[in-house]
């Protein structure tokens, strides 16, 4: 039937509109442009001052030239195993062989925000029958802690989670041979994504067959149909066993021993949801976003899928009983919140029948999305003067050589402004094919390893760099206890100090030469024996770097 004011429209897509405010394909035209924004600060900072992604970039850069840079050849070695921790492995380098590596990179991470903001569209879409708008306010949530941290793999399996567990809710009534197959399917992806991101899904899954079995209880009691109920639910945990022999015959089985529970730091994971340089910004975005949502729910404007009753009961139980190192990976709890809290937003159902309503909801919307960007762009602006500085104290670095990482304090570095710093030294790897110490190269971990012959010159435990007062203790009295990449930490041709003071001044000038004077770090050259100094005064052959 058409409608009276406007024949060529039928009434049933009018009324679909008045109803739900915008068409599937305006909500898809508002994700894509809300997460291209939202990418913004990516494409404008090459090197985003987040922890251990520059590091991961300097392994893309191995894997990616090793077969052609005799150098770095020289220092690492490919080991192809089955460890669930490969997704950027497989993707990043494969582009860095058209593009820069750092273009490379930044391709990762749009592509990463593009999966969860799809994937929360998707599962909202298998939950609630239709297009939604709400699933919208995770774009906010892109910038998190988590992602500061730079666990990049991690973050790209979230959005693999949230697509997978959307193909299970909508298969659930379906042929039940096509589920299982695309459900097992999902869990070989996941499992190279990461072991926590193949947690999630299974959290999602968990939650969704729990909701399903207490809605059939009153027909499975009235039918004695129960034993059936009970089986079914138990099949939706059976293509995890695919990742079983995957798991059994990786090497991460090595790790297994590596955990440890800290109860300290839960609230801290919640935290790490919304939080990411000020608290007073992710009060704001609370905020907005609570007042927004009990307005909404007040005026029945915005309901929820009962899953969402579940996912809070279920990942709130998984959080507090997981430990905080689990097969040698931290965090492995603090990462549980964000992928449940997008999980919990593609159970919302917002109805915009009403002009205001839209309008309200595009504002509230925008202002999140506005205040996020300016928070981020503003500390990634402040933040990429010591990157700048960094990146141009690697310059005085000479090609191929082997460069150690060292703290002046070993208490320092976990502040969020100070996460870009961490791993910065591996710059020096993708620009200068040096050997650097705090490369991810860990057995079990990553693909990626030392030459037999480098092995004692590099962490291969993923461990806090020595500060510079350990190091001079392992050149002048080194005990037993020490790693053996610290004791040779004097045949390394330079050495990075990170977290120093202004002007610090040359903690050892028997043995280091001043080349580089950055914000919050320095650079020296270790002095073999047989070398002179050479320059005078307090720094010798001092060069300050500027952020030009």
């Amino acid at each position: 039937m058409l409608s009276p004011n406007n024949p060529t429209v039928s009434t049933e897509t009018v009324s679909r509109f008045r109803t739900h405010g915008f068409t599937g394909g305006q909500i898809a035209m508002l994700a894509a442009a809300f997460t291209l924004l939202m990418s913004v600060p990516i494409w404008t900072h090459p090197i985003p001052p987040l922890s251990d992604y520059i590091n991961h970039l300097s392994r893309m850069k191995v894997l990616a030239t090793l077969s052609h840079n005799p150098m770095l050849s020289d220092f690492y070695q490919v080991n192809w195993q089955v460890i669930p921790n490969l997704t950027m492995d497989l993707i990043v380098p494969v582009l860095a062989r058209f593009i820069n590596i750092y273009v490379a990179g930044q391709i990762y991470m749009v592509t990463m925000f593009a999966l969860i903001v799809s994937g929360t569209l998707a599962l909202n879409r298998a939950l609630i029958g239709r297009w939604s708008t709400a699933p919208l306010f995770v774009i906010p949530l892109l910038y998190n802690f988590v992602f500061l941290v730079g666990l990049m793999n991690y973050i790209y399996g979230i959005g693999v989670a949230l697509w997978a567990l959307a193909g299970w809710v909508a298969l659930r009534e379906k042929v039940w041979p096509a589920r299982m197959a695309l459900s097992s399917a999902c869990v070989l992806l996941l499992f190279f994504c990461h072991l926590s991101a193949l947690g999630i899904y299974g959290i999602g899954i968990l939650s969704f067959e729990l909701l399903r079995l207490w809605e059939k209880r009153a027909e499975t009691s009235r039918d004695k149909r129960w034993p059936m109920r009970i089986a079914e639910f138990v099949s939706g945990g059976l293509p995890f066993l695919a990742a079983a022999p995957l798991l059994y015959a990786s090497p991460t089985m090595g790790l297994v021993s590596g955990f440890y529970w800290d109860q300290h730091g839960k609230i801290d994971g919640l935290m790490y949801i919304i939080s990411d340089y000020s608290d007073i910004a992710a009060f704001g975005i609370v905020t907005v976003l609570v007042a927004a949502m009990v307005w909404a729910v007040r005026h029945r404007v915005l309901t929820f899928h009962p899953l969402v009753y579940v996912l809070l009961t279920v990942g709130t139980i998984i959080y507090l009983i997981l430990p905080r190192v689990m097969f040698d990976t931290y965090m492995t709890d603090q990462r549980v919140p964000i992928g449940v809290a997008f999980m919990l937003f593609a159970c919302g159902d917002l109805e915009l029948r009403r002009r205001l309503v839209r309008r309200g909801f595009m504002m509230v919307l925008i202002i999140l999305i506005a205040g996020r960007l300016i928070e981020i762009d503003y500390n990634w602006t402040q933040l990429s003067d010591s990157t700048s500085q960094m990146r141009s104290s690697v310059k005085r670095i000479a090609p191929g050589s082997k460069v150690f990482v060292a703290y002046a304090d070993r208490s320092l570095g976990d502040d969020v402004r100070d996460l870009g710093l961490v791993h910065a030294a591996c710059i020096a790897t993708i620009e200068r094919s040096a050997l650097v110490t705090t490369v991810f190269t860990v057995p079990g971990k990553q693909i990626l390893h030392m030459k037999p012959k480098y092995e004692d010159f590099a962490d291969t435990h993923d461990g806090t760099p020595p500060s510079i007062a350990q190091l001079i203790v392992a050149a002048e009295h080194p005990l037993p206890w020490m790693p053996k990449f610290w004791l040779n930490w004097t045949k390394f041709d330079y050495i990075y100090i990170l977290f120093t003071e202004d002007e610090a001044p040359n903690p050892y000038p028997s043995r280091l030469k001043l080349v580089a004077d950055g914000d919050r770090f320095q650079l020296y050259k270790i002095i073999k024996p047989g070398e002179t100094v050479g320059g005078t005064g307090r720094y010798p052959g001092r060069y300050s770097v500027s952020a030009r």
